[in-house]
């Protein structure tokens, strides 16, 4: 019957659809949203639907007024119907025992009629074995009266055996051509469940609704075993009460809640602070613990539904992305001094729109419409993305396992795709360590160097102080080795020993090569001071012991500043070896221990 079609209000030429457009019979929501982004942002959409629903709003209160009469006579025209109905089941039960009545007359009938048609046969085969005795023999009527008396009971007998039992009890229960469980038994099944149990199919609590589909589609394949054969199952599956059952279930809108309390929980884990990760994570912060659960969630029994496969797999995929772009982030993102639970307050307020959250989750036509560093980040934090970055790459083999059972189910065979895209997306991660470490390097040696451009103050300390000779490297030299031995202790359960290695080369090597054009212009500037007073003293033509020395002779204020540069140099060789590493692999390091080598021998070489 042709669907009655109601007229709709007209809205303003300047929406962005057509109101038609929500009363086609294949009217989809996703293809709908699709198109209009063709044309419009979601933002007027958004603002174009609300307008047109303000229309619909008014039109129906309109119409209400219009037949208030009749709405306000409804409840008075229902009253006694209760009554009328029940004044129907008597006859409608001695109508359902005359049609099972019927229905036994017409099965006995047909048993009738397959006993008739059997006698029917067994005339004619009486009637060629008379032709044949007659045209073949001269006394063929009795040899024909002899063979009739042999044939009759032996086929009688035959007959009620065959006929009397595995016949009549079949021909009895069924009608032939008529498939009682899918025409009969499952749309009153149906019928049913969508008028006793309307809430059955609401997706409002998405664990209640998961519960109830997974429950109905176990009972719907035990109903398919029970229809006997293929081509009944096939007849069940093509049925118009098959179809509206299945429709019934809004999985996208199910999907869409599932969507919302994946991503939302992920995007208040990435904007703002970065928190720690919950005890007992394997990751060391929250962003990365939820990632991971997300990713987890996808395919959990709990949420998986197969007709989602194509939308959890896109879902896995973004999520990743998210994630990967949300590292990309941190790396504008300043570093703070602070440590990681000192850090609260925002730098810069930026966008908290969430890239993985824009439309319905599957179109990611544009970006985020803005992507600034909001906070400060400690270099604790930048350890920490490194090691769940790592933690992360380890596990998508072992989320990829989850995902290949339940392509299974769906009868995806195509796994090398599924893998080759989590490679991309692992590859997509392993391309941001790089920066990562090499901004912790830059931490790491800014912080040491800070601390080894000291030595710019050691000849201060020690012209005209009259100081003791040194014997011990300078306390400076402890505070700029702490973030080194603060990485190795702190982090070495967090992150492989190789990456602890390798920042503390770079870092060594960068804030040595500092350090050593710092010593080399201390050692400059005290060579350049001594050859002066040298000219000064013979230009005086005077001969005293040690003109910035003490009177009574002794090492040099020069020698000394000489001897505290290379113990200092010495000491940093030890700190370095004990960290477990190479002096030779520590760029500049050998030619600072040359520099001071020598200058050590020079100052030692001037004493008596």
């Amino acid at each position: 019957m042709e669907r009655i079609r109601m007229n709709l209000p007209k809205g303003p030429d300047t929406l962005c659809f057509d109101k038609d457009e929500f009363m086609k019979e294949d009217f989809d929501v996703d293809h709908f949203v699709s198109d209009c982004r063709k044309r419009v942002q979601l933002e007027e959409l958004r603002g174009d639907l609300e307008l047109y629903y303000k229309l619909l709003k008014t039109a129906m209160v309109e119409l209400i007024n219009k037949d208030y009469a009749d709405f306000v006579n409804l409840s008075t025209n229902l009253v006694g119907m209760d009554k009328a109905l029940n004044q129907l089941s008597v006859p409608l039960g001695q109508l359902r025992e005359e049609v099972l009545s019927l229905r036994s007359s017409v099965s006995e009938g047909i048993r009738a009629v397959d006993e008739r048609m059997c006698k029917q046969e067994d005339i004619r085969k009486k009637k060629v074995i008379v032709e044949q005795i007659v045209e073949s023999h001269p006394d063929g009527l009795q040899i024909m009266y002899a063979k009739l008396l042999e044939f009759v009971p032996h086929h009688c007998r035959l007959l009620r055996e065959v006929t009397g039992g595995a016949i009549s009890s079949e021909k009895g229960n069924t009608v032939p051509g008529y498939d009682f469980l899918v025409n009969s038994v499952w749309p009153e099944i149906v019928r049913g469940l969508e008028e006793k149990l309307p809430s059955l199919f609401n997706p409002g609590n998405p664990d209640a609704f998961h519960e109830k589909y997974t429950v109905s589609m176990d009972f719907v394949r035990a109903f398919e075993r029970q229809c006997g054969s293929q081509a009944s199952v096939r007849r069940l599956r093509a049925h118009p009460a098959y179809h509206s059952f299945n429709n019934k279930w809004n999985l996208p809108v199910y999907f869409q809640i599932r969507f919302r309390e994946i991503a939302g929980s992920l995007e208040a884990a990435l904007t703002g602070v970065l928190a720690d990760a919950p005890a007992g994570s394997p990751f060391c912060l929250l962003a990365s613990h939820r990632t991971w659960s997300g990713l987890q969630r996808c395919w959990s029994a709990e949420m998986f539904l197969p007709g989602l496969t194509h939308r959890l797999w896109r879902l896995t995929l973004q999520l990743l992305a998210r994630y990967s772009g949300f590292v990309r982030e941190l790396l504008l993102r300043p570093i703070s001094n602070e440590s990681a639970k000192d850090i609260k307050k925002p730098l810069v307020t930026g966008s908290k729109d969430p890239s993985v959250t824009q439309g319905n989750g599957e179109d990611q036509g544009s970006g985020p419409s803005e992507t600034k560093p909001t906070v400060s980040i400690s270099s604790a934090q930048l350890v920490y993305v490194v090691a769940d970055l790592d933690k992360l790459q380890e596990q998508l083999p072992e989320l990829l396992e989850t995902i290949k059972p339940k392509l299974e189910m769906i009868g995806f065979k195509n796994f090398s795709s599924i893998s080759a895209a989590l490679e991309d997306s692992q590859t997509s991660l392993s391309a941001c360590v790089p920066a990562l470490s090499n901004r912790i390097i830059q931490d790491l040696s800014e912080s040491c160097f800070s601390y080894l451009k000291s030595a710019l103050e050691v000849p201060r300390l020690y012209r005209r102080t009259n100081k003791e000779v040194p014997t011990a490297a300078s306390s400076y030299m402890d505070s700029a080795l702490k973030p080194f031995h603060q990485l190795q202790s702190g982090h070495k359960d967090k992150l492989k020993q190789a990456i602890i290695r390798q920042w503390l080369e770079g870092a060594l090597s960068e804030s040595t090569h500092k350090y050593y054009e710092t010593v080399s212009d201390v050692l400059s500037s005290v060579r350049k001071m001594e050859e002066s007073l040298k000219r000064l003293k013979q230009a005086r033509k005077s001969t005293p012991a040690n003109p910035v020395g003490p009177s009574g002779g002794g090492m040099s204020d020069d020698d000394k500043i000489r001897l505290q540069l290379a113990l200092d140099v010495e000491y940093l060789g030890e700190q370095i070896q004990k960290m477990g590493l190479a002096t030779k692999d520590i760029k500049s390091f050998p030619a600072l221990a040359e520099l001071v080598a020598a200058a050590k021998d020079q100052a030692t070489a001037e004493q008596p």
